[in-house]
């Protein structure tokens, strides 16, 4: 009988390499992984460090914060008085933003019911395909449309002098919103568990009772943070606006009015402010205040999202 037989097999210099080189790859992984994930947060919390800089100089000079937010007289390069008021500015924004929404939350979530509850096979792939290229269209071309075509659309239709204003610039920042509110939905319909639908069809459920009453209440946090990502998007958008809105200083009072939002101002003014002025600290500020109500959109969401996992 050989000596070697019954023995443990003896670890080689070979396995010993291999492991020590998987140990090295291993880490390598985890520290290029824990770079990415932290190299968000640092960048977040520079830029909220930069613009706060440049702005922070406005905040605690000149700035009148009740003039600030309740005067509707932007008029930063008056060489007489110059006025800092961001209400018709604030005001803009949010009229662009609520229509948007109005238009982008039915449709963003009657897409994501057909996609995740109707469409099979190939249908339902090629559906989220599309919907993702809408996402992919840059804002740029969504403001070409809202220039080329839907100006003179809104012209002839409703008899305007002048088709841009909130009813355009609404029209497509809800097309640009929904591709991402509909994904998210989606993806939230999704997670319901089939036992539920399973069970409601077996007590004599419809199609409809079952998404209306099972799916939709099971899905209610993840619909919530999709909505709130939307308004986000909208809050956060600045050429398709520049482009749709008409760029006029106004408190509206229709929505064939023309308005301007505050991220279009920042764009159309910030190249033309001299470094250090007040008026270039004065559109860091609003850059500011734009910085924190979309982190706190964001971070409702969030807390939507991490609600609804612990009830689950």
């Amino acid at each position: 009988m050989p000596a070697d037989v019954g023995q443990p097999p003896t670890k080689t210099a070979m396995d010993l390499d291999v492991r020590g080189q998987d140990w090295y790859v291993d880490k390598l992984v985890s520290v290029l992984v824990f770079v990415g994930g932290i190299s968000a947060v640092v960048l977040i919390l520079g830029i909220f460090v930069f613009i706060t800089k440049e702005g922070v100089g406005f905040v605690f000079g000149p700035m009148e914060v009740w003039e600030f937010f309740t005067s509707p007289f932007w008029r930063p390069t008056s060489r007489t008085e110059a006025t800092y008021g961001i209400l018709a500015l604030m005001v803009g924004t949010a009229s662009v933003t609520g229509l948007a929404m109005l238009i982008a939350v039915p449709f963003s979530l009657g897409a994501a019911v057909f996609i995740g509850e109707f469409a099979t096979g190939r249908t339902r792939e090629t559906l989220k395909v599309l919907v993702e290229l809408l996402a992919a269209i840059p804002s740029v071309v969504w403001g070409f449309i809202g220039l080329a075509i839907m100006n003179p659309l809104i012209i002839e239709t409703f008899d305007v002098p002048i088709g841009l204003g909130i009813l355009n610039s609404g029209i497509i920042l809800g097309l640009m919103a929904a591709p991402i509110m509909t994904t998210i939905a989606e993806d939230a319909l999704k997670a319901v568990p089939d036992g539920y639908r399973e069970a409601a069809e077996a007590m004599g459920a419809t199609k409809w009772q079952v998404i209306s009453k099972v799916v939709f209440p099971a899905a209610k946090n993840g619909l919530m943070a999709a909505v709130l990502l939307g308004v986000g998007r909208g809050f956060g958008e600045t050429m398709a606006v520049l482009m749709a809105s008409g760029h006029s200083i106004n408190l509206p009072t229709s929505v064939f009015d023309s308005v301007r939002a505050l991220t279009a101002t920042i764009a159309a003014e910030l190249g033309e402010a001299p470094v250090g002025s007040d008026h270039y600290r004065a559109l860091f500020t609003i850059g500011i205040f734009l910085f924190l109500i979309t982190f706190v959109i964001n971070l409702m969401a969030d807390i939507v999202i991490r609600g609804g996992g612990r009830k689950r």
